[in-house]
C-alpha cells in the first residue's frame, strides 16, 4: 500500500512540474503579437517600396471577412474592388513609399489585433510629379496560415501642408 501511495505521489508531482512549463496557448503574449505585426507592417511598406502598390495583395486577407474603407469612400469595400483599385492605380505610380509616423498595436487575442496610426507617403507618379501624403488608418489584422493579413480596416487622408496654409 505504501509503494503505490508513493508512486502515486510521484506521478502526480512529475505531472504537475511537466505541465507547468506548457504554455497555454489562449494566453494572450502581447510582445510577441505586438513585434510580429510591427515586422509583417515593416515589410508591408518595404514591399509596396520594391514592387508597388499590387505588392499589398500578399497582406490582405483574402477571405469573405475582409472589408476596407479607403480615402474618399464612405462605404466598405470587398477584397475584389480593393484589388481592382490597386490595379488601376499602380499602373499611374512609378514609385510608392510609405512610412509610419505613428503606430499603435492592440493585440486582442494571439491570432487577431487592432492597430491605429499615421502613415506618410511619397509618389511619383509617371509623369515625374511628386506627391506627398499623410494617411490616418486603422484596422484589424488577423494571424493565418501563411502569415499575419489586413482583414479589415479604413483609411483617411490628412491635410497636406500645402492644404492647410491654402485655408
Amino acid at each position: 500500500m505504501r509503494k503505490i501511495s508513493h508512486i502515486s505521489i510521484l506521478i502526480i508531482l512529475i505531472i504537475l512540474i511537466s505541465c507547468n512549463g506548457i504554455e497555454n496557448s489562449n494566453d494572450l503574449n502581447t510582445n510577441r503579437t505586438t513585434e510580429d505585426i510591427y515586422q509583417m507592417l515593416d515589410a508591408y511598406h518595404r514591399d509596396i517600396r520594391k514592387e508597388g502598390l499590387t505588392a499589398e495583395f500578399k497582406y490582405l486577407d483574402k477571405s469573405s471577412d475582409f472589408f476596407w474603407v479607403p480615402p474618399g469612400y464612405n462605404t466598405a469595400l470587398s477584397y475584389d474592388s480593393i484589388k481592382n483599385i490597386l490595379e488601376i492605380n499602380s499602373k499611374a505610380f512609378r514609385s510608392v513609399e510609405f512610412q509610419w509616423d505613428t503606430l499603435q498595436i492592440f493585440p486582442l487575442t494571439n491570432e487577431i489585433a487592432n492597430y491605429s496610426g499615421i502613415v506618410n507617403g511619397l509618389m511619383i507618379d509617371t509623369s515625374g510629379i511628386k506627391s506627398t501624403v499623410s494617411i490616418i488608418e486603422s484596422g484589424t489584422i488577423i494571424k493565418r496560415e501563411d502569415g499575419w493579413k489586413l482583414l479589415s480596416g479604413q483609411s483617411r487622408l490628412l491635410a497636406t501642408d500645402s492644404e492647410r496654409k491654402s485655408h
